[in-house]
């Protein structure tokens, strides 16, 4: 559907597709973005999305940080019968997670969990890195990968579609840039980061050679131990 121009503004920086509800903007490059003001949520759906999720996020997460990382994500998901598994995903501060740090953390968090026991049912606890095509929960996180190619779900319709794929812009106040193709020209969406419902980068040749590149120069990589990774060539979404 073509944009309307009609609901531009004086310097034709915002865009609107005809759609209730909430409307992403669409930016010409030409030119400055309207600003809007900052609301953004210590907690969102990105780092725990069900009720439970949040409980444990709540204890689990001054925890993490007393030990010197951050967490990323929390989710507890259905196992086989009636054992669940406790899913976290932490990192430093500037990045990265080795093995031992994730032991160290799973260690604390059990301990505290076995003390406030907020799951009736049997459960596993797991921790790990975020993983090379990573879920992106913080605002933090579209800015650091800025220039990466990423998929982005709204948990409503917005300007009549809820997924997005295209390049990390990086952010404005509030707001999540997103590069798309739209009716064969690049357009700039910007998306309220507290529409969002999941994020995540998408695994190519770029963002592995950068990861790998990245830890050889932290010196805790040997690429012999690594076998050929398979990257999501994909197909641009609706």
């Amino acid at each position: 559907m073509p944009l309307n121009s009609g609901a531009s503004d004086p310097l034709g920086s915002t865009l609107h597709r005809n759609f209730d509800g909430p409307r992403a903007r669409f930016f010409v490059p030409r030119w400055p973005p309207c600003l809007t003001a900052p609301t953004r949520m210590s907690m969102t759906d990105l780092i725990a999305k069900t009720a439970i999720d949040r409980r444990l996020a709540e204890i689990v997460g001054p925890v993490i940080e007393d030990l010197g990382f951050e967490l990323v994500r929390i989710r507890v998901m259905g196992g086989t019968k009636n054992t669940k598994t406790v899913q976290i995903m932490a990192e430093r501060p500037d990045g990265g997670i080795e093995v031992d740090e994730c032991a160290e953390i799973s260690n604390a968090v059990s301990a505290v969990l076995d003390v406030e026991d907020p799951i009736t049912d049997m459960y596993n606890l797991e921790v790990s890195s975020p993983g090379i095509d990573r879920p992106l929960t913080r605002l933090k996180d579209f800015e650091a990968y800025e220039g990466y190619e990423a998929k982005v779900e709204t948990a409503e319709l917005i300007d009549g579609r809820k997924r997005f794929r295209g390049i990390l812009a990086g952010i404005e106040d509030n707001d999540v840039l997103i590069n798309i193709e739209d009716q064969g020209e690049e357009i700039t969406v910007g998306l309220n980061y507290d529409w969002l419902a999941d994020a995540k980068l998408v695994m190519t040749d770029e963002l592995v050679k950068e990861m790998l590149k990245a830890r050889k120069a932290a010196g805790v990589l040997n690429e012999e131990t690594f076998d050929e990774i398979e990257t999501d060539p994909g197909s641009q979404e609706d």
